[in-house]
């Protein structure tokens, strides 16, 4: 078990110790990523409305202050940027619940797990309502959030678009080839998963088509045979034992891969970390 943060240590700097710590335990990129938003977002919150400069990781993480933060992020007070349902919707259910998570992690890291708070069901976006799912899906295939990579956006998209059509999961769709796609079919262009020929609608064919373009471009670089995967990394990945990673397209792109560009970038135009299957109808 990690030591405790002191909890007379700065709010900000106890908040980068936590997150350190997390990224040393092993924890996903993007669950750091989440964790430093919200805890940075429930700093500012109680800096801006109590008009001070600093606190204590103690002072920080006492309940009264607590519920102003997740009272005013309910509320959407603490949103920086629009979402599907509009500039001053209320916080998506698990939003709220990830909050939650993130401050019981945080009071854990204090040694103050008296104050942790009870954890809230899993709500409605574990499964979007279909107006919801559709507006995503378009969303994801004509926006991107500055910042986020061209290339991965329009890849994120196609893939969360054949999770609706096809209710495959990313792991199945992942061991997909460039073959299994046919959009010349007719009368409805179609994608071949496990010896079914799934239907594509226009608006699928569409995405698909766009990250088909994208992925030739990349494959351009290559030297020798594309090897016919259809997702593939869109950069370079780190060095590993001192050798340069291989070329995008040389392999497949990961699952792990895949889901974190998803919740990236959904989590940046819907303002919840959605996991793909949230785009199917609940069962």
């Amino acid at each position: 078990m990690s030591k405790a943060i002191p909890r007379s240590t700065d709010a900000l700097t106890a908040i980068d110790a936590f997150l350190e710590a997390q990224r040393d335990a092993g924890y996903a990129f993007g669950t750091v990523r989440l964790r430093g938003i919200l805890l940075t977002e429930y700093l500012e919150h109680v800096l801006g409305t109590e008009k001070m400069r600093s606190l204590t990781a103690e002072e920080l993480v006492q309940p009264e202050r607590t519920d102003s933060w997740l009272n005013a992020a309910h509320a959407g007070e603490t949103r920086r940027r629009n979402t599907l349902m509009g500039p001053d919707a209320v916080a998506a259910h698990d939003s709220q619940r990830a909050r939650i998570q993130t401050y019981n992690a945080f009071t854990d890291s204090l040694g103050l797990s008296s104050l942790r708070r009870p954890y809230p069901p899993s709500g409605h976006s574990d499964h979007l309502e279909p107006e919801q799912a559709w507006n995503l899906l378009r969303t994801l295939a004509v926006k991107r959030p500055t910042g986020a990579n061209a290339a991965t956006a329009i890849r994120t998209a196609a893939v969360a678009a054949l999770v609706a059509v096809t209710g495959h999961s990313v792991p199945e769709l992942q061991k997909l080839d460039v073959t299994a796609v046919d959009l010349e079919h007719r009368p409805l262009p179609v994608l071949q998963v496990a010896e079914v020929a799934h239907p594509l609608d226009k608006h699928t064919a569409k995405i698909l088509r766009r990250w088909l373009d994208v992925r030739a471009t990349i494959t351009k670089e290559l030297e020798g045979t594309d090897p016919g995967y259809l997702w593939i990394p869109t950069k370079p990945g780190r060095p590993r034992d001192g050798m340069e990673p291989p070329k995008p397209g040389l392999t497949r792109a990961a699952v792990r891969t895949l889901h974190s560009a998803h919740r990236t970038l959904v989590l940046q135009v819907f303002g919840a970390p959605l996991r793909p299957l949230a785009l199917l109808p609940r069962s």
